[in-house]
């Protein structure tokens, strides 16, 4: 099983990416300092909420820890070639995809407020995991032919 060379470069982008924005939220709840939110109006709000955390610890320190253990499958894949890393990667997609709807409909409708990071995290995570998906599907036809 191989991936090609683009969508594998651009799952590492993708993953790379949350992972800064994820770092950058848990940095700055760590540090007791307030996120830097031009865009969209709100984040404070979410950011404030008693949905930010769970036991304590920011939910974007897991959304750090899911984006670099999704790096972690990648390099590990591109190292031991071993199509068990990207089966892993998609399946564990898919949590960081549901956690993202978990999140849209809290900002939605509950906190009704939407934190700029956060809504490019949900991206980050939906795209990762379109991508994973069309990679399997791929693979499926790819074995049948």
């Amino acid at each position: 099983m191989r991936i090609p060379k683009s969508l594998f470069l651009t799952l590492v982008m993708l993953a790379t990416a949350g992972l800064l924005d994820s770092g950058y939220l848990a940095w700055k709840h760590y540090s007791n300092t307030s996120v830097i939110c031009r865009i969209i109006e709100g984040c404070d709000r979410v950011l404030a909420s008693v949905y930010a955390t769970i036991g304590g610890i920011p939910t974007a320190f897991f959304g750090f820890i899911y984006y670099g253990f999704l790096l972690y499958l990648l390099a590990a894949y591109l190292i031991y070639k071993n199509p068990a890393f990207l089966k892993s990667f998609a399946a564990i997609s898919a949590v960081g995809f549901l956690a993202s709807l978990w999140f849209l409909y809290l900002q939605i409708f509950v906190i009704q407020a939407f934190c700029f990071y956060c809504l490019i995290s949900a991206a980050t995570a939906t795209a990762i995991f379109v991508l994973s998906l069309v990679f399997l599907f791929n693979l499926k036809l790819w074995k049948t032919k």
